[in-house]
């Protein structure tokens, strides 16, 4: 019997190349497990509630970039979390049982205050603090055993399990598994600019780039700053360029970082050479994506689908949950 992955991403713009490594892992996964994959509005709520239209609309573009990226509708439950309810009652109930202390002390809470209220943005509110619970509500509405994710967000993780354990407790009945991790192995890619790739910096290449759009953002990626002219000895070590070229080029990043050294090759023509590489990288993702960009009327039914699937699954995840706390 497979097990059943649970896994999600906020809609708060279009995808860049830095997301297509974790969407590749799921595209893996989903020959191996029973796989839903959330849209999950609500969180993107907890920092975008003063934003709703630009949530709504992205919820569109994220299912473009999932469907171009081999997300298959056909293997996987793809739906949006406002559309299933029952992510709702699930949090509600949870949330009766669930001390403010766990919630206070996830490690991202306090950082994300501060990093946002320097932009300018009041996060302190009740939905941002109890997203974490949110998210394990997401996770244990549909008994998933497996969550795919990063070193990173293992604390979120075990946050869940400590959910699960403590319902299991108080009410003397396995209803939730403790879900285990599945670590993305998942190469870091810089932005253009070297620092981390974020639609904040304006240094990500999106999934939906032209020809046009890469060339444009390949020529402005930073490159050895101690090479001044064409003939000049490089250091790869230092070139985000290079960094591009082992995970886009694996095949001629060896030889292109020797001649680099060597000063046999200009930044201009190992750029070229890149752009190249990532566009055709690309190709098969921006032609299933203007497939379903050219048939919205399937992008409607995939969501439809999805979510009244997900109510099935999550609804008798509910009735026992009811039942075991007597409402």
């Amino acid at each position: 019997m497979k097990g059943r992955i649970f896994s999600g991403m906020r809609p708060t713009g279009r995808l860049h190349i830095g997301h297509l490594s974790v969407l590749e892992n799921w595209v893996k996964l989903q020959d191996e497990y029973e796989c839903v994959f959330g849209i999950v509005d609500w969180h993107a709520l907890t920092t975008a509630f003063d934003n709703p239209e630009e949530v709504r609309k992205n919820i569109k573009e994220m299912l473009l970039d999932w469907l171009s990226a081999g997300i298959d509708p056909n293997k996987s439950i793809i739906m949006v979390q406002s559309h299933v309810k029952q992510h709702a009652e699930l949090h509600l109930l949870l949330s009766m049982i669930t001390p403010l202390s766990w919630l206070e002390r996830v490690p991202t809470y306090k950082d994300q205050i501060q990093q946002l209220g320097k932009q300018g943005k009041d996060i302190s509110t009740y939905g941002f603090l109890g997203y974490p619970l949110l998210m394990a509500a997401d996770i244990l509405v549909y008994k998933a055993d497996t969550v795919p994710v990063g070193e990173d967000q293992l604390p979120h993780l075990e946050f869940t399990r400590e959910i699960a354990r403590r319902f299991n407790y108080l009410y003397q009945k396995e209803v939730f598994p403790e879900p285990q991790a599945i670590l993305s192995k998942i190469p870091l890619l810089p932005g253009i600019d070297k620092r981390k790739m974020s639609k904040s910096y304006d240094n990500y290449i999106a999934m939906a780039s032209d020809l046009a759009e890469i060339q444009a953002k390949v020529r402005l990626m930073v490159t050895d700053p101690n090479r001044i002219k064409k003939n000049d000895p490089g250091n790869p070590e230092v070139c985000v360029v290079h960094t591009y070229h082992q995970i886009y080029n694996p095949t001629e990043v060896e030889d292109i970082g020797e001649t680099c050294k060597k000063g046999s090759i200009g930044c201009v023509a190992c750029k070229k050479i890149l752009a190249e590489k990532l566009a055709n990288y690309l190709s098969p993702i921006m032609e299933r994506r203007n497939y379903y960009s050219e048939r919205p009327e399937l992008l409607d039914e995939i969501l439809e689908e999805g979510s009244k699937k997900a109510q099935v699954l999550t609804e008798k995840t509910l009735e026992e949950v009811r039942d075991v706390m007597g409402v």
